[in-house]
């Protein structure tokens, strides 16, 4: 049984995700406020599998959320609920942590879909896929070194000498991608394509920044990247040994 918590301010919403959640055989809680989820994730250390967050709420809204739970190391899978859908709610979001996002109004079928497949690329990367299901994406090692750096896909962290990095599940999907096609030049569209199933119209700054952390994380010197390569008027290209 899955864990899931509930982050809306209308009430009726939020019971009837409750109601269909539990139909599905999931463990649901609901938090009406930004603070009160930051309180039952960070304080109470209450475990949960995934969260859905509504962008509009009394108090923090649902970057901040999303940006605190990072910054405290909680790295639970978020669906990001946006009130218009905009591209720059989108991207704002993902900038904030969440992995997923749905606009409002939403399907319930479309809504159950994203939460089961966010909880199947969690439980992917743990290594206890459902039987018969076969990965989400191109595959990589879980476990891929390079250079002095492991990258360990199933624990979702990057470790450098003595340092480790945990990663977003937005983090992990993209840095595999590059793996995957290492010495690959990647255009922006078919990373927003491939890994985050975005229309490749989107703007792509987003891209950018996750590279920027990405580099954070395994560049000796990110300012002048040898690993993750910028190329010119396309994207990328991961290069494991340059």
């Amino acid at each position: 049984m899955s864990r899931i918590l509930i982050v809306e301010d209308e009430h009726h919403i939020a019971d009837g995700l409750r109601f269909n959640l539990e139909a599905e055989g999931h463990d649901a809680t609901v938090a009406a406020d930004g603070d009160r989820a930051i309180g039952l994730l960070l304080r109470e250390r209450r475990p949960f599998d995934a969260i859905i967050l509504d962008v509009m709420l009394p108090g923090k809204d649902g970057f901040t959320v999303a940006a605190e739970l990072r910054a405290a190391g909680q790295y639970v899978p978020i669906l990001m609920l946006t009130a218009r859908g905009s591209a720059a709610d989108v991207l704002r979001g993902f900038e904030a942590g969440a992995d997923d996002y749905l606009p409002k109004p939403f399907d319930l079928p479309i809504l159950l879909a994203r939460v089961n497949g966010l909880l199947r690329r969690r439980r992917w990367y743990a290594r206890e896929p459902p039987s018969g299901e076969a990965p989400p994406r191109e595959p990589a090692p879980d476990v891929y070194v390079f250079a002095g750096r492991t990258i360990d896909f199933s624990a979702m962290e990057v470790r450098v000498r003595e340092k480790t990095h945990r990663l977003t599940v937005m983090e992990c999907d993209l840095l595999r991608y590059l793996v995957a096609k290492a010495g690959q030049p990647v255009s922006r569209p078919a990373i927003l394509q491939d890994v985050w199933g975005l229309a490749q119209d989107v703007d792509t700054r987003a891209i950018d920044n996750f590279v920027v952390r990405l580099r954070r994380y395994i560049e000796d010197r990110p300012a002048a990247p040898t690993f993750l390569q910028t190329v010119r008027g396309v994207g990328y290209r991961f290069v494991p040994q340059p």
